[in-house]
């Protein structure tokens, strides 16, 4: 287990962490394209639930 602890950290070194104004920006973007969709997909939910209701 001291092993594997040890070579995680020495591959933890080699990592490239992306920068704090990156990951705002990625979380940012993901925010957008999930509301985005969220919105999308409610709207045609509404749309086709309102179009079966007057069919039937």
């Amino acid at each position: 287990m001291i092993q594997y602890l040890r070579e995680v950290r020495a591959e933890m070194r080699h990592v490239s962490w992306p920068t704090r104004r990156q990951t705002i920006i990625s979380t940012a973007v993901v925010i957008a394209i999930s509301l985005a969709a969220a919105v999308y997909l409610g709207l045609f939910d509404y749309l086709f639930s309102t179009f079966i209701f007057r069919i039937v």
